[in-house]
């Protein structure tokens, strides 16, 4: 004999549909990724995907993972009740269920506070944001002051790759492009023993290498107004942001939104929507990590 649901339940159950439609949405505007490319990668239509967002739409598990395997995330992080996950529990899980036993040891260490003794200072400079934030421009200019090889960590991914970030998407999706980005961030470290790194705007949505980069990298964070970075891509050509895409600019906030507390986690913020090319580039050079890279060089 089933038992019929209360009004209590049926409540619990809209506001569990709110906060899983409300937890698609951040992810999806955290990897970067627009409702339409969203419904190609997972096969799931857009009129679905956006009920499952508004917590309209009572999804089934094969949905869910479909979803979530797209957004190359674990089902779980869409599912988890807890009404707010913060960046930093979001990212130990996930490198949580990365570890394998010597990394768990590791880890339980540092959470116990057993670990000792300072990691050595960064000999590469890593920039990082949304596209049209600087990164290329700024990159250059910076590692030429400094006398540094500059590497534009995207460019690295199609060399190694052998064809263009389009194609990596078209053919592997996300799961093969992290896998390149990953590998050209290892190996650009490798070769080059100091170096200055312009890194793709969604790399920080990528925990493990994110954390492979803030251990490895002086990090800044470029940051510009959402207009900003807008009109710079298009001003530089590229006008693949606002290609059949009215709700452009509201997802380029969303993503800067979501983003935010990613690209906090860096060494340094640098604000360039007010300055120009040299006062950005004077404010860089005077940061502590990079005056102490220039008197070494």
């Amino acid at each position: 004999m089933s038992v019929p649901a209360s009004a209590d339940d049926a409540t619990d159950d809209a506001a569990y549909l709110a906060q899983l439609g409300a937890r698609v949405r951040r992810l999806r505007a955290r990897r970067g990724m627009s409702r339409r490319i969203l419904a190609a990668a997972s096969g799931i239509s857009e009129r679905y995907l956006a009920q499952l967002e508004t917590g309209k739409g009572n999804a089934s598990i094969l949905v869910l993972k479909a979803v979530a395997t797209a957004m190359h995330v674990a089902l779980d992080d869409l599912v988890d009740e807890r009404a707010e996950q913060s960046v930093e529990y979001l990212l130990l899980r996930e490198r949580l269920r990365a570890a394998d036993d010597d990394e768990l040891r590791r880890l339980a260490e540092g959470l116990a506070g057993t670990r000792t003794g300072a990691a050595p200072r960064p000999a590469h400079i890593a920039l990082i944001g949304l596209r049209g934030a600087g990164k290329s421009t700024l990159g250059a200019a910076l590692a030429k002051r400094l006398g540094m090889p500059f590497v534009e960590l995207v460019q690295e991914i199609e060399r190694a790759a052998g064809m263009a970030v389009s194609e990596i998407f078209a053919r592997g999706g996300q799961t093969a492009y992290r896998r390149f980005e990953r590998a050209a961030l290892a190996a650009s470290l490798e070769r080059f023993e100091r170096a200055v790194i312009a890194c793709g705007g969604s790399l920080v949505s990528e925990p493990r290498t994110f954390d492979y980069l803030l251990a490895s990298c002086c990090t800044v964070w470029l940051r510009a107004q959402p207009r900003e970075h807008m009109e710079r891509v298009i001003a530089q050509g590229d006008y693949r942001p606002m290609a059949d895409n009215r709700h452009a600019m509201a997802d380029l906030r969303r993503i800067l939104d979501e983003r935010a507390s990613l690209y906090a986690r860096a060494d340094y913020t640098i604000d360039t929507s007010a300055n120009g090319v040299e006062q950005a580039l004077t404010a860089l050079l005077e940061l502590p990590a990079v005056r102490e890279l220039a008197i070494a060089s």
